[in-house]
């Protein structure tokens, strides 16, 4: 089984769009039964929050639901559990480290370092634009998903 945790500062926009987007892609394939697929935040700001209103309704509009998840934080213990702690942008990951302390095992990453085109993927937070964001995480998954294929993890 393959175990990914998606990651962003509040688990209220960005990574729980990608948990849910990349969910439906694997079982959309026949392959959700490889995958344990979760979210979290590295703040504590929005713990036990639902999903945010807009990326509910992105994704709700790609006939995805995101019913039940509500904000979690990340803890060191999730680098053990998860092959795959994948964030958002930069500044994520140094509040993974800071978190997990090192990593020794390569396992964070940003998403969209899978793609062709490496960058953050913007916070709609502040944007307000969640077409964009649905957008670099959907191309982003869809990379990730062509890397585990390419490296025979599925």
């Amino acid at each position: 089984m393959i175990k990914v945790l998606f990651v962003c500062h509040g688990n209220i926009c960005r990574s729980p769009m990608a948990e849910f987007v990349f969910r439906n892609m694997v079982n959309r394939r026949g392959l959700g039964d490889r995958f344990q697929i979760a979210s979290a935040a590295t703040s504590r700001e929005e713990i036990g929050n639902p999903v945010h209103r807009g990326t509910r309704q992105k994704l709700k509009e790609h006939g995805i639901s995101t019913d039940g998840k509500t904000a979690v934080q990340m803890t060191a213990a999730d680098y053990k559990e998860y092959d795959y702690l994948i964030a958002m942008e930069d500044w994520n990951i140094r509040n993974m480290l800071r978190i997990v302390g090192k990593d020794p095992e390569g396992k964070i990453k940003r998403l969209l370092d899978f793609s062709s085109r490496p960058r953050d993927i913007a916070d709609p937070w502040y944007t307000g634009n969640f077409d964009v964001t649905y957008d670099d995480i959907v191309e982003g998954c869809e990379a990730f998903l062509q890397y585990l294929e390419e490296q025979g993890e599925i």
